[in-house]
Parts: C-alpha cells; sequence; structure tokens
C-alpha cells in the first residue's frame, strides 16, 4: 500500500523542514527543492496536493500488498526531471546518489546503508507517469494560487490584483525533420525490425526472413540515394528522379507483400495483441507513404495536408509555422500560458489543432473561474490573438484588455491604443517572452515523453517545477538576505 510520506522514523532520515539549502549556489536544483520544501511547509497547499494524488493513484486499489513508491517521492521526482532536463539515467543516479534530493524523498542518504531504499530506471518511468493531464492541472492551479501568497508585501496583506500576460510557442515533440522519403523508411526498418523481434520465436510463421538485415541495408540505401537525386542538382535530374523512386517504390512494394504475409502467418499464433498492432500499424504507414510518394514525386500531384502524417512514432505532431524567420517551420504543438506580474504561470492549455486567434475567451474564462470577477485587473495579448468580437467581449470582464489592432487602425482605435495605461501594459507584455525563455530552460523546450498523454503531463510536470522554481529562488533570496543581515550585524 502506497503511503503519503514514509511513516516509521529513522534517525538517518532529515525532517523536510530542516534541509539546509545552499544559498548562494547558481544551479538549477536547490530553487526548485526549496519550493518543494515551501509545499510541504505550507499549512493547507499540502493536504490539498495529497488529497488530489490519492484519488487518481490510490482509488480502487487495496490497503495491502508490496508498499509502492510513496506519493511525495513521486511527484518530487517528477519535478525535479523536468527542472533538470533530465533523462531516465540521469534520474537514476540523482535518485539513488544526490544527497539532497534524497534528503527531499525520505530516504537515507546512501542507497547502500542498511534497508537503505533504491529507485530502479523502470520504477522511476512506471511511477512517474502514474499522474495525468488533469490532476497536474489540478495541483498547478493550487501552486499558483498560493504562491501568490509568497510575493504578498506583507503577511495577510490582501493580495494585488492578477496582472496577466497570455502568449504562445511551439513545444517540439521528439522527432526528426520529416520527407515523404524518410518517412517510408521510417515505416520499412521498424516492420523488419519488430519481425526480427518475433522471428526467432514463431519459427516457420515467419519463414523466408533469414536476410532480414539484408532488406534493411538495401532499403536504406535506396531512400538515401533518392534522397540525394531530389533533393540535389545536376544534369537530367528529372528522368534521375523518377528512375530512383521507381527503385525505392518496387523496394518498398517488395517489403510491403513478404511483411503482409508475415502478418497474415502471425493471425494463427499466440502474438501479444500489442505487438501485433504494432507491426500492422507499420504496415499501414508503409503502403501509406509508398501511395503518397508515387502521387507526388511520379505523379507529381499535390498532397493536401490533412493526407500527410509528420512522424510515425509521433503522428499526433503538428507542422507549425508561425511567421518566424528561423526557425520557419516547427513540428509540436501550441503551448499556450498565461503568466502573472511575479512570472507564475496562472494558466496553460495545449490547444492541438488550434490557432492563437481562439484562445483568448478560453483562457479569460478559465481565470475568472478559478479567481473570480475583480481579482484581474489586466491581461495582454500579442496581435496573434486579436478579434474584435472577442476584445469587445472580455473588456465587459477584465478592467483593461490589452489586444492590438492588425492593420490600419481608425481614431478612435489610435486614441484608445495610446492611453498610457494600455503602452505601458503593452510594454510590459514583452515580459512573458522571458518567461518562455525560463520554461524552454526548465525541460519544455522539446517533449521527451511519448504520445499525446505523455506530452500534456510531460507539460504538466514543466509548468510545476516552472512555478516551484520561481517560488524557490524567492524564498532562497530571502533567506539569503537575512543570512547576510545576520553576519553583518555579527
Amino acid at each position: 500500500m502506497r503511503q503519503h510520506f514514509p511513516a516509521q522514523p529513522d534517525f538517518q532520515i532529515i525532517p523536510i523542514e530542516k534541509i539546509r539549502l545552499p544559498l548562494k549556489s547558481r544551479d538549477e536544483l536547490p530553487p526548485i527543492l526549496a519550493g518543494l520544501q515551501w509545499i510541504w511547509m505550507h499549512p493547507t497547499l499540502k493536504a490539498e496536493i495529497f488529497a488530489l494524488l490519492e484519488v487518481k493513484i490510490l482509488a480502487g486499489k487495496k490497503a495491502t500488498g508490496r508498499t509502492g513508491m510513496d506519493l511525495w517521492q513521486i511527484l518530487v521526482l517528477g519535478v525535479v526531471r523536468l527542472g533538470l532536463d533530465a533523462d531516465w539515467d540521469r534520474m537514476e543516479h540523482i535518485a539513488n546518489y544526490d544527497t539532497l534530493v534524497r534528503q527531499m524523498l525520505g530516504v537515507p542518504v546512501a542507497p547502500w546503508g542498511a534497508n537503505a531504499k533504491g529507485f530502479a530506471h523502470q520504477t522511476l518511468r512506471d511511477n512517474v507517469g502514474l499522474l495525468d493531464d488533469e490532476l497536474l492541472k489540478e495541483i498547478n492551479a493550487r501552486v499558483a494560487a498560493a504562491g501568490r501568497e509568497v510575493f504578498a508585501k506583507k503577511d495577510g496583506a490582501p493580495l494585488a490584483a492578477l496582472e496577466l500576460k497570455a502568449d504562445t510557442y511551439v513545444l517540439e515533440t521528439d522527432v526528426h525533420f520529416p520527407t515523404d522519403l524518410n518517412l517510408l523508411w521510417d515505416a520499412g526498418r521498424k516492420c523488419v525490425d519488430l519481425i526480427e523481434k518475433y522471428r526467432d520465436q514463431f519459427g516457420y510463421a515467419l519463414a523466408g526472413w533469414r536476410k532480414a538485415q539484408n532488406w534493411r541495408r538495401r532499403f536504406k540505401a535506396l531512400e538515401g540515394r533518392t534522397s540525394k537525386t531530389v533533393y540535389g542538382g545536376g544534369v537530367n535530374k528529372a528522368v534521375r528522379v523518377k528512375t530512383a523512386v521507381r527503385q525505392y517504390l518496387s523496394a518498398g512494394r517488395d517489403l510491403s507483400a513478404k511483411v503482409r504475409a508475415s502478418l497474415l502467418g502471425l493471425c494463427d499464433q499466440a502474438v501479444d495483441a500489442a505487438h501485433w498492432e504494432a507491426l500492422s500499424y507499420f504496415h499501414a504507414m508503409l503502403d501509406k507513404h509508398l501511395d503518397l510518394v508515387e502521387r507526388r514525386l511520379l505523379k507529381e500531384e499535390t498532397i493536401p495536408a490533412a493526407e500527410k502524417v509528420f512522424s510515425l512514432f509521433e503522428p499526433h505532431t503538428e507542422w507549425i509555422a508561425k511567421g518566424k524567420q528561423r526557425p520557419n517551420v516547427e513540428l509540436g504543438h501550441r503551448f499556450l500560458i498565461a503568466t502573472d506580474q511575479h512570472e507564475l504561470v496562472q494558466d496553460y492549455d495545449v490547444p492541438v489543432g488550434g490557432v492563437d486567434v481562439d484562445q483568448s475567451v478560453p483562457v479569460t474564462d478559465r481565470l475568472l473561474g478559478r479567481y473570480g470577477l475583480g481579482q484581474i485587473a489586466s491581461l495582454s495579448f500579442d496581435k496573434g490573438f486579436t478579434r474584435a468580437a472577442d476584445r469587445d467581449l472580455l473588456s465587459l470582464y477584465v478592467p483593461t484588455v490589452v489586444m492590438p489592432k492588425r492593420g490600419k487602425k481608425n481614431a478612435a482605435e489610435t486614441a484608445q491604443e495610446s492611453e498610457r495605461k494600455f503602452v505601458a501594459l503593452r510594454k510590459q507584455h514583452s515580459a512573458v517572452e522571458s518567461d518562455i525563455n525560463s520554461l524552454e530552460h526548465h525541460g519544455l523546450n522539446r517533449c521527451l515523453d511519448v504520445g499525446l498523454d505523455g506530452y500534456r503531463r510531460y507539460v504538466g510536470y514543466g509548468v510545476l517545477n516552472y512555478n516551484l522554481h520561481v517560488i524557490g529562488r524567492e524564498l532562497l533570496a530571502r533567506a539569503r538576505a537575512r543570512s547576510e543581515t545576520v553576519r553583518a550585524a555579527a
């Protein structure tokens, strides 16, 4: 049965509220740990978060059985992973050998000590993945709301109304740049790799694959030769392109026919359904891209965007062109954030398939539902969000809405956008770019998790880590100032 935190007293374990964090370190880890320590010491926030974790992780579970990873440990490891932009190999090392992290986890510092707890690679993956996007959004909302108290001028003083800035950027998926030629190669090689995996197990059902690696090498060579011909120059290019493409497609069709026969042979075997579906999926992608390559390069058709796939491994990936010079195209999803005057992310979303102009009303609706009327002093957007009807609607609920008009303005619009408050808030809006840069340096530059659910979970952990970093940085700065004051007085 999982617990909130190790319940048995141990002289080797330092209470979390007494962990001494370095005040002068410039590393990213101490502010994150300070933020986690703040959660632990908060009078109500810790209980709220544990209640949410219980509902998600412990619901329907028996109160007996093997002890799983504690709820607090899952939260700490998920946050630290994004804060350090670490892969799972590094996280395994940190969880087992980093002194401060192990203190925050509530386990003895050295895993080689008597009865000391260690964390295996797969254990970390499985447990951190238990939290989902919905749960992390609820935790983030509570942390962001409570975090405002840290920046209050005096304890117990009324909190300042929120001055919010909203913007989007592209959080990339972990994919290579797609062309129909290299996607065809991806589909072919995965078919061969999966069949090799089953070949020894199912014997005669996969006969004829003794030279599987030869198929792989031949298909890769044709892909390289075709890509070089298509994207290169030289004389008689059109003729050479068609010849190379026909050879590549011929090998692809032969491979597809062979894989189809193997799929039929595996139908009567006790194959894991997930493995059979994986092979079937990549075979379908192989046939799809054989058709796309033929239509584009031999029949010279224009392929509709709806038929294109930009990654076989992350099929939810979007092709996004935001009008930038560099990079002119990004592969991933738009990531919407709304940050306040203290740099805390008060709201976020991943509007898959959406565009900026449709996001201003939903983000405002979520913020008003959370904080209520009168708690938002201003809300600023850039021109990508501008829609006159939305601006008029939001102005009914938010005192100042900064949404610069695109194109030519009339006299009334020019006067409105020349007001001192409008100009000041529009200049302050650029601070959201600094927040975006900080998010990118805290793991939210490229998503390393698989699938759309994994992508959303990765975002949730990233926002939580970022907010805790902002809060922890402020707390450490105050502790450092107090320490220097005491030292000067002495």
